[in-house]
């Protein structure tokens, strides 16, 4: 069964949790326990109907404030499809979380207060989404009950939407008015709403196709692991374990190892399950050659005539999620980008970003903590990358404090420096 992964955004009290809580409760994805645990803390909130909203907001102090703070995922699933859902907060100090929970997402719902219109933290998650290149983008008009389930009032706020949107790089946008607290246009259509000739929520999230938005043209494969048996019976065997990162692979193809450049034949793909025919992204498996070549972790096998870029100089956006320092021309750092890790020190911050306006603070020297910009940055080994708009597994990478092994920064490959 395929899955899908989501996320929301938007921004404070636009519902996002309670559409999830919604979505959970409709598609009888919940236990009794964890409803009645939810009623208990409806009571003892004061409020007049169950807060679906709490079956998300898990921490304590989100409870307390009303607010999602941490990134939240929740799973369930219908007869059609697997979901995996990232509840992501709206404040803007959490943009660092935001991002975090959006980053492997194949779809991302926005939610707007009909009443409210579109807000500067709409704009920011929409701008967000383009940047982390999610494919499918929903924007839920949300508490149309409180607008009297008004047609004008949605089309207003899709109207605006869409004058923003032409600005970012968004493939697939959807606009769906609902009502997450009364379930309208949730799960099943709503009879509030007879104007609106589209489907519900979850149908489009069932029918939305993802299959196409993944990279099976240019076989990447980082080498995770080397699996060499001590056993008898395994003597021989010698595989290179680790996930497709894109393209597809299958026994008989001619392979080149990264960096060496050495050529093989693909023996066989093993799997937990046995041996496959074919291999894809995201699939994890184990590698067998014909020919045995020193390969090791952070190697890279791909075809011989389509080889992701090589290079030490690295043009990128750069989030920067840490509380201490800031990241500057001189930093130094580890970057960990697919299965390889090496050091790097950042040549050049090019401009900070204000993902608010969209403006670009070219005298800038900084990035603090949830702020986004451009750098370029030279790294001690050679790394295997593509551009982050054609593959977001080789394109994107995360930079470590080497003194506390803190991921400090998540990074999208622009290209190789000049």
């Amino acid at each position: 069964m395929e899955m899908l992964r989501f996320a929301t955004a938007g921004s404070v009290d636009d519902g996002k949790s309670t559409l999830i809580g919604r979505l959970l409760y409709d598609t009888k994805a919940i236990f009794e326990d964890q409803l009645a645990a939810v009623e208990r803390s409806s009571e003892q909130m004061g409020t007049e109907y169950t807060n679906l909203a709490l079956l998300t907001d898990g921490l304590r102090a989100e409870r307390e404030q009303g607010i999602t703070i941490d990134v939240a995922y929740r799973y369930f699933a219908t007869p059609r499809r697997k979901f995996i859902i990232a509840d992501t907060p709206g404040h803007i100090q959490y943009t660092r979380n935001m991002i975090t929970g959006a980053s492997t997402a194949d779809l991302a719902i926005v939610l707007v207060d009909a009443r409210k219109g579109v807000l500067e933290q709409s704009r920011r998650h929409a701008f967000l989404a383009s940047l982390l290149r999610i494919p499918h983008l929903v924007v839920a008009v949300n508490k149309m009950d409180l607008v009297g389930y008004d047609q004008e009032a949605f089309e207003r706020v899709r109207d605006e939407f869409r004058r923003f949107a032409m600005k970012l790089d968004i493939a697939d946008l959807t606009f769906i008015p609902i009502s997450a607290l009364h379930g309208d246009n949730v799960v099943q259509r709503s009879a509030n709403m007879t104007w609106y000739e589209g489907t519900s929520l979850l149908h489009h999230l069932e029918d939305v196709h993802i299959a196409s938005d993944r990279n099976l043209i240019d076989t990447r494969f980082p080498v995770q692991y080397v699996i060499r048996p001590q056993s008898d019976d395994w003597h021989d065997y010698r595989g290179y374990a680790g996930t497709v990162a894109g393209g597809v692979l299958r026994p008989g193809d001619e392979v080149v190892v990264l960096p060496s450049g050495f050529t093989s034949t693909i023996a066989a793909i093993d799997t937990a399950d046995g041996p496959v025919e074919e291999a894809f992204a995201p699939m994890s498996v184990t590698v067998r050659l014909t020919d045995e070549l020193d390969v090791s972790r952070g190697d890279m096998l791909c075809r011989p005539n389509n080889r992701p870029t090589v290079s030490q100089d690295i043009d990128a956006m750069v989030c920067w999620m840490s509380e201490r320092g800031s990241l500057q021309a001189g930093s130094r750092l580890l970057v960990k980008h697919t299965t390889r890790t090496a050091k790097v020190i950042v040549r050049d911050l090019a401009y900070r970003l204000d993902v608010n306006t969209l403006s670009r603070d070219e005298d800038a020297t900084e990035l603090a903590l949830n702020e986004i910009g451009r750098v370029t940055f030279r790294s001690q080994l050679p790394l295997f990358f593509d551009e982050y708009r054609r593959n977001r597994a080789t394109g994107s990478f995360v930079l470590i404090d080497e003194a506390t092994n803190a991921t400090v920064a998540a990074g999208m490959i622009l290209g190789e420096s000049r």
